[in-house]
């Protein structure tokens, strides 16, 4: 009962933070810190606790750390199936630290509608977690749509000046993106369903079904574009800049810390292990689209004016690393995307913390509009210094050790493309310096400020620069902990053998 409980909390959390403002207009806020708190005792609890389950699929034993099953709609073989291992495991914490970051960073900034707005941020958290436990594909399917609802009302009514345009773009992508993957999962079960007479949506009973090889293929492609929209990676990036421009800066958080990892999280769970030699075909295309990725948007991000929109295309240049870490499919580089997806949540998380209180300081998120503001924010500064090198890939930081594995998996499968993405190690610190350089020293700009970073932001920031460190400099602990699932993954993908 503790996984559908990770899930409850949020979304009772979310409904009593709504109804809350009534009572008082500062209540949701501290409704939302108690539920999230709630959440990681919840997760903690269940980390201790939690034991080799085995779960049986085709005659092969899979083990969990933990799994939950009620049959929900039995006549289309659909159930409320939960399941917990150690990738699962990660990224829930990595949502929870987050959801703390977006209630803080939101604490002064939105004055209006805080119970609308705080059920959002619960109700994304509560549809993230239940995309990484969910190995039932209906079950996947809506907690992957009840993802983008709330986020869509976080940036159409809390957003800045082109909030409307951006939301309707975030909803087209991901809805038609969506929309070609519950194709494919509805093929996906009819085809079992000839071949075996039942209908079932579960995720182990559909692994290594006999498909025909292009079917096989065009099913995956269903799944592979739904995942990399969401992650999203070159030709399909193009509603993220104008979704973090737009967007607040809790949703921003969100959006980059979470939301993106859910993509790569699909790639990996479902793409590569229901359609193995499907995937196999087609990993080097992938791996040409990750290098694309990386070099693209970094090279975007020198260009940008907007200080919310460098920052956005410095995540799709990560992402890109993790598409390539991915169809590399071998543990180095499979470990590096864990280690990545980690460590970019944080640093770019942090980093939009930064720039959505420089504009609720400056009304401006303008680069050219800044300039000098070392000597009048220097807590502030120093903070955008520190995550300005974690996102470049400063050695000691999680950013560097995600990175230098995915590159070093990467070669063993494909030089050339490794050799293309490795040039980002030249173009990273182009971009964050000169973020750094214009934003930060020269001559002061502008005074239209409103101080320096307060205490709780300072106390929020500082989490999140000893995460940043612990990943970089004691790796050992994720990797531990990641192993044992990646192995069973790479087991469970027979025709996509370890390269």
């Amino acid at each position: 009962m503790m996984l559908p409980a990770l899930m409850a909390v949020l979304v009772l959390g979310g409904f009593t933070a709504w109804f809350s403002e009534s009572k008082n207009q500062f209540a949701p806020r501290w409704v939302a810190i108690i539920t999230l708190i709630i959440a990681a005792l919840l997760l903690v609890t269940l980390d201790r606790g939690a034991g080799q389950i085995e779960i049986v699929s085709t005659g092969v034993p899979q083990k969990w750390l933990a799994a939950f099953y009620r049959p929900w709609i039995p006549r289309f073989g659909i159930g409320f199936h939960l399941a917990l291992d150690g990738l699962s495991l990660l990224l829930i914490a990595l949502t929870i630290l987050l959801g703390f970051m977006a209630v803080s960073c939101s604490w002064t900034e939105i004055s209006h509608r805080q119970g609308f707005f705080f059920f959002n941020i619960l109700i994304c958290l509560a549809g993230t977690v239940g995309v990484f436990l969910a190995v039932d594909l209906f079950l996947l399917f809506f907690f992957w749509e009840l993802m983008i609802i709330p986020m869509y009302f976080l940036i159409s009514i809390w957003g800045h000046e082109n909030r409307t345009y951006a939301a309707i773009k975030f909803v087209i992508f991901t809805q038609v993106s969506s929309l070609l993957m519950l194709v494919s999962m509805i093929a996906l079960v009819l085809i079992n369903h000839a071949s075996s007479g039942e209908y079932s949506f579960d995720y182990f009973k559909l692994q290594n079904i006999p498909l025909d090889p292009d079917m096989a293929f065009w099913l995956m492609l269903g799944f592979f574009v739904a995942f990399t929209v969401k992650l999203p990676a070159v030709p399909f990036h193009t509603w993220l800049p104008d979704a973090h421009t737009q967007a607040p800066t809790g949703g921003s958080v969100i959006l980059a810390g979470v939301m993106l990892k859910t993509g790569a999280y699909g790639l990996l769970r479902f793409v590569i292990v229901l359609f193995p030699e499907a995937a196999h075909q087609f990993a080097p295309i992938a791996m040409l689209l990750g290098a694309v990725s990386v070099l693209y948007a970094a090279m975007m991000a020198y260009a940008q004016t907007d200080l919310k929109r460098l920052i956005a295309y410095t995540s799709i240049s990560h992402m890109g690393f993790i598409l390539l870490g991915i169809f590399s499919w071998n543990l180095l580089a499979l470990q590096g995307v864990v280690m990545t997806m980690l460590a970019h949540g944080i640093s770019a998380a942090a980093l939009f913390m930064i720039a959505g209180a420089l504009q609720e300081r400056l009304h401006s998120r303008e680069i050219d509009y800044m300039g000098g503001l070392w000597a009048l924010l220097p807590r502030l500064s120093a903070l955008a210094l520190f995550f300005a090198m974690a996102s470049l890939g400063l050695p000691g930081l999680g950013n560097f050790v995600g990175e230098f594995l995915v590159l070093l998996g990467a070669f063993k499968v494909n030089i050339l493309l490794s050799s293309v993405a490795a040039i980002v190690l030249i173009l990273a610190p182009v971009y964050a310096l000169a973020m750094m350089q214009k934003t930060f020293y020269g001559p002061l700009k502008n005074q239209s400020t409103m101080g320096d970073f307060k205490r709780h932001e300072l106390i929020s920031l500082g989490l999140l620069v000893l995460a940043c460190l612990w990943l970089g400099l004691y790796p050992k602990t994720i990797l531990d902990i990641s192993a044992p699932a990646l192995q069973q993954e790479m087991q469970n993908s027979v025709a996509m053998k370890p390269r």
